[in-house]
């Protein structure tokens, strides 16, 4: 069987939980009922058949709203999915609050894990002694933390602790504009040698962008738009088939703020610096 090109999927089921209580997140301390919780697996369930059905290479990245590896059944889903012949990659958003004897029984060379640091959930050490069974089971992560200036300290400690061979990234405050100074900027980018680019407001109407030509985003029931950004509807993929809505688009949103949109526009080529560890944001320096 020839596989198509390769396509990356964005997955976000119906989960709404999550077992921390940050102060700027919607889902903190969150709880789905079980109802809900066993419709969440039905809905992964079924996707993971679809994606064992598939004729074609898939990356995949799970961005829950809340933290989903706390439920076994992710895990396990994960652990499947990380040893399908034409899953390329499969990576997931996490605290790294789970247990991880999981990881154990994965494909590490499929499995990544983008991981979040929360200074008011969790202490540095219990973080690191996470990230190292992570090293000791060789699964690719990278380590990242939102870059409000309470952080700071927690930022050069985790850059201290963590392996120089672990990328560790800092998610730009961008909610207040001017927010950093050119000091702290520079040291920023010192930490991060990419935080530029992530601490840039993209405009984007009308320029080429990968999302809906080799990347799209699926919710728990099959339903497709290009981006988790733009909610045009493009199709089912219980209903129809991928080459039916796939097609060369253009952004319709005036600017692009967050990293799982901007990697996907085209004039950025950030492939030439994460190739194929994008999803789990490793760039290709990092080994």
């Amino acid at each position: 069987m020839t596989l198509k090109q390769v396509l990356t999927i964005l997955y976000r089921g119906p989960l709404e939980s999550c077992n921390y209580d940050c102060s700027y997140c919607p889902f903190a301390k969150k709880k789905n009922t079980r109802e809900e919780l066993a419709f969440d697996r039905a809905c992964l369930l079924k996707f993971e058949n679809w994606i064992s059905q598939q004729d074609r290479e898939i990356s995949l990245l799970f961005t829950p709203w809340g933290e989903a590896l706390i439920r076994k059944y992710y895990q396990e889903c994960l652990v499947r999915l990380s040893w399908l012949p034409n899953v390329k990659k499969v990576c997931i958003q996490t605290n790294l609050s789970c247990s991880l004897a999981w990881i154990a029984r994965a494909n590490p060379k499929t499995l990544a894990l983008w991981t979040t640091f929360h200074p008011t959930e969790t202490t540095v050490d219990k973080f690191i002694g996470q990230c190292q069974q992570l090293v000791e089971n060789k699964i690719h992560f990278s380590v990242g933390i939102v870059g409000k200036k309470e952080n700071f300290s927690f930022i050069q400690t985790l850059k201290d602790q963590l392996p120089p061979t672990i990328y560790f990234w800092v998610n730009a405050y961008k909610r207040q504009a001017n927010y950093y100074s050119a000091t702290e900027q520079d040291w920023l980018q010192k930490i991060d040698p990419l935080f530029s680019f992530n601490n840039t407001i993209y405009e984007t109407r009308g320029k080429g962008c990968e999302a809906g030509e080799s990347s799209l985003s699926i919710d728990g029931e099959g339903n497709v738009t290009r981006c988790h950004f733009i909610k045009d509807y493009l199709g089912n993929i219980y209903q129809q088939s991928l080459d039916s809505m796939l097609g060369v688009r253009s952004c319709t949103n005036d600017c692009c703020r967050c990293y799982i949109g901007y990697i996907n526009l085209k004039e950025l080529d950030l492939n030439r610096i994460y190739s194929n560890r994008i999803l789990e944001r490793i760039p290709l320096d990092y080994h």
